[in-house]
């Protein structure tokens, strides 16, 4: 069962009582190896292991426990018994909130490490108390962990689907369509856009299917559903090689299970299998 997250900014006056790490060194995470799964790290404080952090942050409660982020100097030994994971990694071996929060660590001091200093007028910033910012006390300038928005779309034409292939992805995985939102444009403007350049159709109907935050390095990936509404399909030869309609029965290759694009196409190919409709075909957050 999935632990409950409650995310808090000011950490306890006093920090007598183990807590959860999140430990990084570089885009690593540290774990503890078990027996069948790995864990977070759970002491009053990293020294207690030898471990030194640069920098540290508060997140919050996790069923109940403090939790902490840190940033671990990439030429310490760790100790015994830990082992260092990517992010990817770790997604697939614990449950989906601890893997979440995980992410959240990461974001958190990678955005904590950038800005030290006053993008505007280069001061030294300080971290509020108030809230999760880093503020400049020359010029006032507050700076926030940074979220990019990007859109996911799967366009469904009868029970066809189509799916794309970027060039850096191995031969035969394709996924849907996806892109970031630009500056002045809504979640749907960005749907109809990125579908237009990447593969030279329109689209209609668009529907929202859910959402998961991406922390590589800081994207949120809401994901959608569209109707194909014209057009031939032409990969634009640069972000997309390939492009091509496929039967909900007969998929190729697809994104791990981790991804809400896999989960997104597992949903809707299921539904077009089974002949269901796709009205209302949106998840819950």
């Amino acid at each position: 069962m999935a632990g409950e997250y409650i995310p808090l900014v000011t950490p306890p006056q006093r920090r007598d009582e183990p807590a959860l790490w999140f430990a990084f060194r570089r885009a690593e995470i540290l774990v503890l190896n078990g027996a069948d799964r790995p864990a977070m790290p759970c002491c009053v404080d990293l020294a207690e292991h030898g471990l030194a952090p640069l920098r540290s942050q508060y997140l919050g409660l996790y069923d109940g426990k403090h939790c902490y982020a840190a940033e671990i100097d990439e030429a310490q030994t760790l100790p015994e018994g830990w082992s260092a994971l990517g992010l990817r990694d770790l997604f697939g071996l614990v449950e989906t909130t601890l893997a979440a929060l995980s992410g959240r660590a990461y974001q958190i001091l990678d955005w904590d490490r950038n800005h030290q200093y006053c993008s505007r007028c280069g001061a030294k910033t300080e971290p509020r108390s108030d809230e999760r910012a880093r503020a400049c006390p020359a010029c006032g300038h507050t700076s926030y962990p940074p979220v990019s928005p990007a859109v996911m779309i799967l366009v469904t034409h009868g029970r066809k689907l189509l799916l794309a292939r970027k060039p850096i992805w191995p031969d035969g995985r394709f996924s849907a369509l996806a892109g970031f939102v630009e500056p002045g444009e809504t979640l749907e403007d960005t749907v109809v856009r990125e579908t237009r350049e990447e593969v030279g159709v329109k689209v209609k109907n668009i529907r929202y299917f859910g959402s998961q935050p991406w922390p590589f390095p800081h994207s949120l990936m809401i994901a959608f559903t569209a109707d194909y509404a014209g057009g031939e399909v032409r990969p634009d030869g640069t972000e997309i090689v390939e492009a091509r309609w496929f039967e909900p029965t007969a998929l190729p290759k697809l994104p791990p299970k981790i991804s809400i694009s896999r989960r997104l196409i597992d949903t809707i190919a299921g539904k077009l299998a089974r002949g269901e409709p796709l009205a209302g075909d949106g998840l819950e957050a």
